[in-house]
């Protein structure tokens, strides 16, 4: 007998799971803001130079449609049909106001925008893009708030994953939600484009400790037959989280509003999780056994089951947790992952997966403006094409198991992405079809690696181990903006590379062990027997 033995014992999946599970899932409805918040804290609304202080008095004088004024101060671009966003003339060019003027403009002497940059609020109120104006030569910055607060998840990843094996899931999980709102909120005044960045860091690095830890508190207090769907709603909540962005983000256009309005509630959140019981199979694995049997008659209390608080003593808890115990007087470090055969494998198609999902996810997600629709529909869209995806991935999770889901989401959403390719860019209703497509399977591989790792690895190192490999997502994630510059130089090419990695990634995933029905490892010596 071991520990999921003594959870059917106390209720199974019974009112203390309902609640427990509501607690940390519910908020994903706002914590999925965060990871998408930069299209629209920092999208790019319409602009053009500024006029000079010389010619401020046209705009008054001169009877005629703003646009056709426009005309005389700043060239159009390659296009034909828009302002230049960056140059404008050095002299007024009046002739170029009427509209059956053929004039060639090439050789009209232009500047830089000297006088700044007027942006349009129609879309937009106020973004950080606007405030600081990011753009032209600035324009790297704005993508750089979203690789600066990857890089947040990215530490986050491993740092929370190492302290909450360390001092336990529920302390830490704590920590990780008063971060998020403290610095959240705190982003909303910053003062500078640098503030703002380490704010964005900080938040990032909570996000990870929130979305890691998250797993493990669920997964190790519910029966193993509903772990399956119980991940799933996690990952459906960010999914009702981005649909819900689409909504508040519509309402509140200005930056600094939207960035509190998606933050402060973290406070409420932090709260309500005090309520949670530190994981059982934590406590005793530290050896803390009598706080470990105070939580479980608190479960089963809750449950309905107050027999079982008589029945259930320090000696019956060690007897079924006799192995494990015995574990918890070794400690384990990263070098633990790759040491033994089964484990080594484990990790290193993990690593694979991680950065293939995330990799391809957020090279679809993050530029929602370059669709030619919409921001807030787009967004609306996106969130919405994962709700099918990911029921249908429970479905197959389920019933076909974990790798099945895990290979065909990577393998399909490269399908869809390399097919993209080869259609034509004025096609855009197909286009954005098939990327809405690929999103929402990329999405359905993020809902199943989230599973999958917490069951692969061991309840001694499963933190450790989950943080670890969830790096290589944070990396992926980090890389995706940056990939978009090759449309520059070639536009297929950011298709291939994105495509590329989930095929490989699909690769890796086939070498991975089953999970489906399987109790969990508590020792790395159960993982290389089983696996």
């Amino acid at each position: 007998m071991g520990f999921s033995d003594l959870l059917e014992e106390i209720g199974g999946f019974g009112r203390y799971q309902w609640i427990h599970v509501s607690i940390i899932t519910f908020p994903g409805l706002l914590l999925a803001s965060q990871n998408l918040l930069n299209n629209f804290v920092s999208g790019v609304p319409a602009h053009h130079c500024s006029l000079s202080a010389n010619y401020s008095l046209y705009n008054l004088s001169l009877q005629m449609d703003k646009m056709e004024l426009l005309k005389a101060f700043i060239p159009l671009d390659s296009s034909g049909t828009r302002l230049d966003h960056c140059r404008r003339f050095v002299e007024p060019q009046w002739h170029l106001i009427h509209s059956n003027s053929s004039v060639n403009v090439s050789h009209i002497q232009t500047e830089n925008c000297l006088d700044g940059w007027t942006f349009d609020r129609s879309e937009f109120l106020s973004t950080t893009v606007s405030e600081w104006e990011l753009v032209c030569s600035l324009q790297p910055l704005r993508r750089m708030i979203q690789t600066i607060y990857m890089g947040g998840v990215l530490t986050g990843a491993f740092i929370f994953g190492s302290l909450s094996d360390r001092f336990g899931r529920r302390s830490v999980f704590l920590w990780s939600y008063l971060q998020l709102a403290v610095f959240g909120s705190a982003s909303a005044l910053s003062p500078s484009y640098t503030v703002y960045c380490i704010f964005r860091f900080l938040c990032g690095m909570a996000m990870a400790g929130l979305m890691l830890i998250a797993v493990s508190m669920n997964v190790e207090w519910v029966p193993i037959k509903a772990r399956t769907i119980v991940g799933t709603l996690g990952s459906i909540s960010f999914t009702f989280g981005q649909v819900a962005l689409a909504g508040i983000v519509y309402w509140l256009r200005d930056w600094r509003t939207l960035q509190v309005a998606v933050s402060a509630p973290n406070f409420l959140f932090f709260a309500l999780t005090w309520w949670c019981s530190e994981s059982a199979r934590w406590l005793v694995m530290n050896g803390q056994s009598d706080a470990a049997l105070k939580n479980l008659h608190r479960v089963a209390q809750i449950n309905g089951k107050p027999e079982m608080i008589d029945k259930l003593t320090r000696e019956v808890l060690d007897s079924h947790m006799k192995k494990e115990i015995e574990m918890s007087r070794l400690s384990f470090t990263v070098y633990d992952l790759l040491k033994t055969r089964g484990m080594r494998r484990i990790t290193i198609c993990l690593l694979a997966v991680w950065f293939g999902t995330s990799f391809a996810y957020y090279g679809l997600a993050m530029d929602l403006q370059k669709f030619g629709v919409n921001i807030y529909l787009m967004q609306l869209i996106f969130g919405v094409v994962d709700i099918p995806a990911k029921c249908v991935v429970l479905i197959v999770l389920s019933r076909l198991g974990r790798r099945v889901s895990q290979l065909s989401c990577l393998f399909l959403a490269a399908l869809v992405i390399f097919a993209n390719i080869f259609i034509p860019r004025d096609m855009q209703a197909i286009r954005t079809t098939l990327a809405c497509l690929g999103k929402g399977l990329t999405a359905a591989s993020f809902a199943t690696v989230y599973l999958y790792g917490g069951e692969l690895y061991p309840t001694a190192i499963r933190q450790t181990g989950t943080g670890f490999v969830s790096t290589s997502g944070r990396v992926g994630s980090m890389m995706a903006p940056v990939i978009l510059i090759l449309d520059q130089i070639f536009p297929a090419l950011p298709g291939l590379v994105y495509g590329g990695s989930a095929a490989l990634a699909g690769c890796f995933a086939c070498f991975l062990p089953e999970t489906l029905n399987v109790p969990l490892a508590d020792t790395i010596e159960e993982v290389e027997q089983k696996w």
